[in-house]
């Protein structure tokens, strides 16, 4: 893709609004090539309605995040599993 992106960290806001801990750190693992790493590390492209994550790796898509006013929606369909660490 020729497309500009960002990298995952441009998540941290909007998941945020979701999400009680900060999800960029969580490891996600790509349902493609079974690449985990940091959600901080996915690119991110936002030019659409929503923002679009895919893996670094494969280019596989892992996250679809789409927000109105009053709802926002979250498609983890591309992503095996999410570790979350909590604080102790």
């Amino acid at each position: 893709m020729d497309q500009q992106y960002l990298d995952g960290n441009a998540l941290a806001g909007p998941l945020a609004e979701i999400f009680a801990v900060d999800v960029t750190t969580a490891d996600a693992q790509c349902g493609g090539c079974g690449r985990t790493g940091p959600v901080a590390t996915l690119r991110v492209y936002d030019r659409a309605p929503g923002m679009v994550a895919r893996c670094p790796g494969c280019d596989g898509v892992l996250l679809r995040l789409v927000r109105s006013p009053d709802s926002a929606w979250l498609d983890l369909r591309g992503t095996v599993r999410l570790r979350i660490a909590l604080p102790r």
